[in-house]
């Protein structure tokens, strides 16, 4: 696999630290539909192939990014916050597949069994993990990934985080976003693309939009009348008439369709503003999560390098021996700021590249120990997850 470029127009500084926070649940039902029809089963004969992408995917996220740590947010499988205030969250989505959420159930518990850190928060989902690790990366003055299918992630996107938005092709055939290429997508700026996925409601969670304000009319207003706040205010205060010259200055400008008084008249309806804030309200992650994080206790759960026998042991289990050998190689190395090769263009420098001989004689000092082994015992992996 080719290493996963950083962008060279905002690169990171090192030595920042690297956070990388995974949405677990978002890989699983991707690899899912994407792998089910390779049929892959653990050592056990239990399904697995959502499972095996899953960690293919983050092996080869860990390889191309180096991160110093990894948190796996996961579902709250068995209460929602966000459904008991609002029962049609989500309603109209397809029934998950028995052999997928046979393996949503047990992720949590091959990613702790690996040592690599999970959270699943009571009655919250893996979006709030990714924002709280976004927040903990700024206060802790560390860089931060998220890996994610979800949009709403785009929120957290700042000078020191990104967004790897999974899309068709994996991982390496989906965008890393930056404010710049954010802006450059969506027409508004990262910090306000809250304000503008409220506006515009999200199908997929079944919340509609604010009526008769779409995509375009929803980047337009907040590009050039401001934030919703200063936006709501002009329409209480001054009967909009800021914001319709602001909105029709730029089309005049632009050569476009005069809209302002239109989308005030809009904002303005029974039930507008209501329909926003409700979906702010869903939509917003909570920040303040307790990752459990300690990057001051070596050997803590997410911290890298991983314990070579441990990687071993659990990756085995999954019965994909190619897998396991990238994993031994990849999550037994120590991660490049601690290492003092740093990554520039994608690219491995130091003694980040040169540790690999000590890790591969350590493989080849435990496959002699496997070797060794009684036949027909296992490796207790299976008793973990």
């Amino acid at each position: 696999m080719a290493p996963i470029a950083m962008p060279t127009s905002e690169p990171y500084d090192r030595p920042r630290k690297l956070l990388l926070v995974v949405d677990a649940p978002s890989l699983l039902h991707r690899n899912h539909h994407a792998r089910a029809y390779t049929r892959i089963t653990d050592r056990s004969g239990r399904p697995a192939w959502a499972l095996h992408g899953m960690l293919r995917q983050i092996i080869e996220s860990i390889d191309g990014f180096a991160p110093d740590a990894v948190i796996f947010g996961l579902d709250d499988r068995t209460a929602s916050v966000r459904r008991d205030f609002y029962p049609d969250y989500k309603a109209g989505r397809a029934e998950k597949h028995p052999e997928l959420v046979d393996q949503l159930e047990r992720a949590g518990g091959l990613l702790d069994a690996l040592g690599l850190a999970t959270l699943t928060p009571p009655g919250l989902e893996a979006d709030d993990v990714n924002a709280s690790g976004a927040t903990w990366a700024e206060r802790n003055g560390w860089n931060c990934v998220i890996i994610t299918s979800d949009r709403d992630a785009f929120a957290h996107i700042s000078e020191h985080t990104q967004v790897l938005r999974l899309i068709d092709g994996g991982i390496n055939g989906s965008p890393l976003l930056n404010p710049t290429k954010l802006r450059l997508m969506y027409g508004v700026s990262a910090d306000r693309y809250l304000e503008y996925a409220a506006l515009r409601g999200d199908a997929s969670d079944n919340l509609p939009g604010v009526s008769g304000i779409g995509e375009k009319s929803a980047a337009v207003l907040l590009e050039q009348a401001g934030s919703m706040d200063t936006v709501w205010a002009d329409i209480d205060h001054n009967d909009g008439r800021a914001v319709v010259a602001a909105l029709d200055s730029w089309a005049e400008e632009t050569g476009g369709r005069r809209t302002g008084a239109t989308i005030v008249r809009r904002l303005s309806a029974p039930g507008a503003r209501e329909r926003y804030d409700f979906n702010v309200r869903i939509m917003s992650g909570r920040d303040d999560l307790d990752l459990g994080l300690t990057p001051d206790v070596p050997g803590s759960p997410g911290l890298l390098p991983l314990d070579l026998d441990r990687v071993t042991r659990v990756v085995g289990f999954l019965n994909v021996q190619a897998t396991t050998d990238l994993a031994i190689r990849v999550l037994s190395t120590n991660p490049a700021s601690a290492s003092g090769g740093l990554r520039s263009g994608g690219q491995v420098q130091g003694d980040q590249a040169g540790g690999l001989s000590r890790v591969e004689a350590e493989h080849d000092q435990h496959s002699l120990r496997e070797q060794d082994r009684e036949p027909g015992v296992e490796d207790g992996a299976d008793h973990l997850w």
